[in-house]
């Protein structure tokens, strides 16, 4: 029999491997620079946003915050840390945080390099507005047969 996971904002089973939570943290320090440090006060402020936003790790290493669907992704490169909301087009960005993938018409990322300050308060905001926007999503009716 499996044991789950005592972490509770984790969806994978101990005999499955270790948790996306533990992933992430192992990619923090694996970073080990200015972008762990960075994903690593994003994550603090996205788990102080949404305390129930639940922690995944898809594609091949990318860490993930859900809650109702995705809220967003936060992807490391070179220059920068990548945090993409899925859907980002849908939301009132009143302080201008989304500075990246402005032309889709449904994902919107910040691009957030080396020493650029984060506003905390704004983030916040955009990490509730994506939870609302989630979990106020309208479920197919169901047909009567």
């Amino acid at each position: 029999m499996k044991k789950a996971v005592t972490a509770k904002k984790s969806s994978v089973k101990e005999a499955d491997g270790p948790s996306p939570s533990k992933l992430i943290d192992g990619r923090i320090k694996e970073l080990g620079d200015w972008r762990g440090e960075t994903l690593k006060r994003i994550r603090a402020l996205i788990k102080e946003a949404d305390p129930d936003v639940v922690e995944e790790w898809k594609w091949r290493g990318v860490p993930v915050w859900e809650h109702d669907g995705i809220i967003c992704t936060g992807e490391t490169y070179k220059a920068v840390v990548k945090l993409t909301f899925a859907r980002g087009a849908a939301l009132d960005d009143a302080a201008g945080l989304f500075n990246s993938s402005l032309d889709g018409n449904v994902r919107r990322a910040i691009d957030i390099g080396e020493g650029a300050k984060i506003n905390e308060k704004a983030l916040k905001a955009l990490i509730r507005a994506a939870v609302e926007l989630n979990v106020s999503k309208t479920k197919p009716a169901k047909r009567s047969e």
